[in-house]
């Protein structure tokens, strides 16, 4: 099929560009320089080891300094242990099976950890994701073989657009009391739906929440087990939790990101280990490791009854694992019969303990960020899917710009959205912005079908504030900085904090310490996070408030909100050149994280140069929210 084979090529091209940048990153660089850019960790100090399936060893290390900074490791991920300066010999490569704060396991393809691991410094590099793209390989040309069969290709014809979707007329009208209008519609649109239907949440319209009651409605209708999927792990966490709190049994496959005991007794490894068998196996191992550390005694000369001995010792060993294994399986069987919900990212869809498994329906969440071929792992195990997301918020990272011009930036979101208006439930009433905060996104982006509920639609940080401000640093001078592509705003990054500092004093007489409103501060551009980071450091009205503060990037808000959200454009040149502030859902991602106060900081003669910007000022001139910097310059 064309379809499939197009998507193939295009994953090729992100893959190679994928791996170009990892060895860029990684070529000569230091064990020093590839743990600032998180793909190492170093040094670490081994807590534990035992022998797990197929003889491999499973060792838990610890990384015991810079454990602060970010890192990339992931469960399912392929890393290698290496000892000092990386000599060819001195490593080991495995996959990380577990990882929870600064301790993860890997499974080493050895069953004896080398003498060099005695000795100096160890440290885990994460290699190259070849995993991941193998199984978006495999899964397009599985799907490529299906689309020809009538029974099991059905599905894959009607997200690819030949066959339009069915819905069933007799299932009876779901209704709870706990939703509004909207989300009770999208509840009867996925319950009818015989093969595709699509929630489109947008900002605050309480999407999760709709999917939860809807999974749990399709249990009560008869359904055994559901395959929940996100693109990134915090969304798998959010709903994990969310379905395990509505009493229904979720295994979560993988590791939370969010490390909490609630999340981490959803996973394969705690259900596990509170069987009722695991004592059994736990036994076995130690006898297992008895046997091979006496056969480990026989290292040097011996003569012939020594090395029958040593063999006798190994073949021992070797049968106690084997039974080890089948006890594990029975205990991964048991554990999978009884869930009723499986949680997983799309690739972690096929992970050894699940990939076998079918079901009737499957959920992609944040739907709008998932590549498209990750999300035929999971739809190619179900006969019906649930799409849920927002192709108006932020869309999935690509590597490679040809490949995304070409056609893979383009979700399957968004094209069942344009194939099928009809799958489509739109969520209007949102609970988290005051509705001037709302009313340009959902203009822009929403066709004004979004209201803000009475909850929150006139709600204030107090009564005097306003909840919106357009500041406008046209003609104050304030010029960015660009070294190479890093692209910084200092004087509009001072401006922002001196703003920002005597909001504070002025919310200081309507809030107690505990009570405090969250603020974030936000900009597109990395250079700027470092500025206003550094210049916080010096800001001395904030910095008894900066556990309430948070500065970053705009994605790393996807999902979140805060009382307060300031956003430093940076861009300001004579050109009118404002690089991807061009990218308009990025920026919808950014204005609607604010619940009670949004204040937008730029250059107006750069950013009016996009039609998005100047409709926006103009917005806020019809609220009597524009203001010019020039009202700021003594604070």
């Amino acid at each position: 099929m064309d379809y499939f084979k197009q998507l193939q090529q295009l994953l090729l091209i992100e893959r190679e560009e994928d791996r170009r940048n990892y060895q860029e990153l990684t070529k000569s660089s230091s064990a020093a320089e590839r743990r600032t850019n998180g793909i190492t960790w170093y040094p670490v100090a081994i807590r534990g080891k035992e022998l797990s399936k197929a003889e491999y060893l499973t060792v838990e290390v610890e990384r015991t300094t810079h454990t602060d900074l970010a890192h990339q490791f992931r469960f399912g991920g392929a890393a290698v242990l290496f000892c000092n300066h990386d000599a060819a010999n001195d490593r080991i490569e495995g996959t990380i099976t577990h990882i929870g704060g600064n301790r993860l396991k890997i499974s080493l393809r050895t069953d004896e950890l080398p003498d060099w691991a005695d000795n100096g410094k160890l440290g885990i590099d994460l290699l190259f994701d070849d995993n991941s793209y193998d199984e978006m390989q495999q899964a397009l040309k599985l799907a490529t073989t299906l689309a020809e069969k009538k029974e099991e290709g059905r599905l894959i014809n009607v997200l690819t657009g030949s066959t339009p979707p069915a819905f069933n007329t007799d299932i009876p009208v779901y209704t709870n009391a706990a939703l509004n209008p909207s989300q009770q519609a999208a509840v009867n649109l996925i319950l009818t739906a015989a093969d595709v239907a699509i929630v489109h949440g947008p900002p605050g319209t309480g999407k999760t929440t709709t999917l939860v009651q809807a999974i749990k409605a399709l249990i009560a209708q008869g359904e055994q087990r559901i395959l929940v999927v996100a693109p990134s792990n915090t969304a798998v966490d959010l709903l994990s939790d969310k379905l395990s709190a509505e009493g229904l049994n979720v295994l979560r496959v993988g590791n939370p990101a969010r490390v909490s005991e609630r999340l981490m007794s959803l996973t394969l490894d705690s259900k596990m280990a509170a069987h009722s068998t695991m004592k059994d196996i736990k036994r076995l191992k130690k006898q297992a490791s008895e046997f091979k550390e006496m056969a480990h005694k026989y290292k040097r000369s011996f003569g012939r009854a020594e090395r029958e001995q040593r063999k006798a010792l190994f073949d021992e060993a070797y049968k106690i694992m084997k039974d080890v294994g089948r006890l594990e399986q029975y205990i991964i069987d048991d554990v999978v019969g009884k869930a009723q919900v499986i949680t997983a990212t799309p690739v972690g869809a096929n992970h050894y303990t699940v990939r076998s498994l079918t079901y009737n329906t499957v959920v992609i969440d944040e739907a709008g960020q998932a590549l498209e071929p990750a999300c035929w792992i999971p739809i190619l195990k179900g006969k019906k899917v649930i799409l849920a997301g927002d192709h108006c918020q932020l869309p999935p990272t690509i590597k490679s710009a040809e490949a995304a011009r070409l056609g893979l930036s383009i979700t399957l979101l968004e094209k069942c959205i344009a194939l099928y208006p009809q799958a489509v439930a739109l969520l209007t009433e949102q609970y988290r912005m005051h509705q001037h905060i709302m009313g340009y996104s959902s203009g822009v982006f929403y066709k004004n079908l979004l209201q803000a509920h009475a909850t929150v639609a006139s709600h204030l940080l107090y009564d005097a504030e306003t909840p919106l401000a357009f500041i406008d640093t046209a003609g104050c001078g304030y010029e960015e900085k660009q070294e190479q592509t890093a692209i910084s705003n200092p004087d509009e990054a001072a401006l922002l904090l001196r703003h920002l500092s005597q909001l504070v004093i002025s919310l200081q007489p309507h809030f107690s310490d505990g009570t405090f409103p969250s603020i974030a501060v936000i900009s597109p551009y990395r250079e700027q996070i470092y500025v206003l980071r550094e210049l916080m450091q010096h800001s001395p009205a904030l910095l008894p408030y900066s556990a309430s503060i948070t500065i970053n990037t705009i994605d790393s808000f996807q999902g979140q909100e805060r009382d307060v959200v300031y956003i430093s454009m940076t861009r300001s040149n004579d050109s009118g050149t404002i690089g991807f502030l061009s990218d308009i859902r990025r920026m919808n991602v950014a204005m609607t994280r604010a619940r009670k106060k949004l204040v937008v900081i730029g250059d107006s003669a750069t950013l009016s140069r996009l039609a998005f910007y100047a409709d926006f000022i103009a917005y806020a001139e019809q609220l009597d929210a524009y203001q010019s910097a020039w009202e700021f310059m003594d604070i």
